[in-house]
């Protein structure tokens, strides 16, 4: 469990995966602001091809399961947002790294727009008709953050508004309730976009390798790798003993395919014939 430890208003350290997030966010705030300005495209139509529509989604638009949550539509909506993303993600990179918090964000951002669109899909085929309303912004990995970091420091505590100190469990969990509220509300669709977030963060912080997936897929290649070379160790072993055999001598091996030197054997220290074999 995390050591209890109270954060004053101070920004954590803008860089790394937090300070990329942050920028990308912005910069395509302000790419969409411009091709509205040129009149490239209205407004309608990015928010049509780019934000999250279950119905476009199921008619073939997957690329909105990504665009989505760099579509903004107000300035002030906006700069919370990016706020949130530097001070939760900034707090959970300087304990677990930038690749941890990269694959974090992207599992949130992908479990918000799953929810959804499978709840959209589900209305189809059982009459219950669920609106398609657009869902937009970074509060699918916002809300991930929040539950990594009530899930994995939840003894950390906030100081909201300079009075009140809260712990980071308390916090997403408020939160959570809130997200579950909205999903039986009006705005059924962010509501279930929330939980949707909230889950995958779970997800990821509970099967996720520590080291990250590149280190682990690494990892059980050289493994794979190694485990081959064995087996032709052994294989080319085993015929050359055959060969042996049929000239006389007899040769033995052991389980990597690696030559038993028997006089060795005999004039070594027996405690140490563990250590080569």
């Amino acid at each position: 469990m995390a050591r209890s430890q109270e954060i004053q208003f101070a920004f954590p350290e803008f860089s790394g995966t937090t300070r990329k997030l942050v920028l990308w966010n912005l910069g395509a705030y302000f790419a969409l602001l411009l091709l509205s300005l040129a009149r490239v495209a209205s407004p309608e139509q990015v928010l049509f091809h780019l934000g999250l529509f279950p119905a476009n989604v199921l008619s073939g638009e997957l690329w909105q399961f990504l665009t989505y949550s760099f579509v903004h539509l107000g300035i002030l909506g906006t700069l919370l947002q990016l706020l949130s993303i530097w001070i939760l993600g900034g707090i959970l990179e300087s304990f677990h790294g930038g690749r941890w918090l990269a694959g974090l964000y992207a599992a949130s951002v992908m479990g918000a727009a799953f929810t959804p669109v499978a709840l959209y899909g589900f209305g189809l085929r059982t009459g219950f008709l669920q609106q398609s309303v657009p869902i937009t912004g970074a509060l699918g990995g916002i809300f991930g953050l929040l539950m990594a970091l009530g899930l994995a420091h939840g003894e950390m505590e906030f100081q909201l508004l300079f009075l009140i100190t809260i712990k980071a469990k308390y916090l997403a969990a408020i939160y959570a309730l809130i997200a579950l509220a909205q999903a039986f509300g009006e705005q059924r669709m962010y509501g279930v976009a929330q939980l949707g977030a909230l889950l995958a963060a779970w997800l990821f912080i509970t099967f996720a390798p520590r080291r990250g997936w590149g280190f682990n897929l690494s990892e059980s290649w050289y493994g794979l790798r190694n485990r081959y070379y064995r087996w032709k160790r052994r294989r080319a072993a085993a015929k050359f003993q055959v060969y042996m055999r049929k000239q006389g001598r007899t040769l033995r091996f052991d389980g990597r395919g690696h030559l038993i030197d028997e006089d060795a054997d005999d004039q070594a220290d027996p405690s140490d014939r563990t250590r080569w074999n």
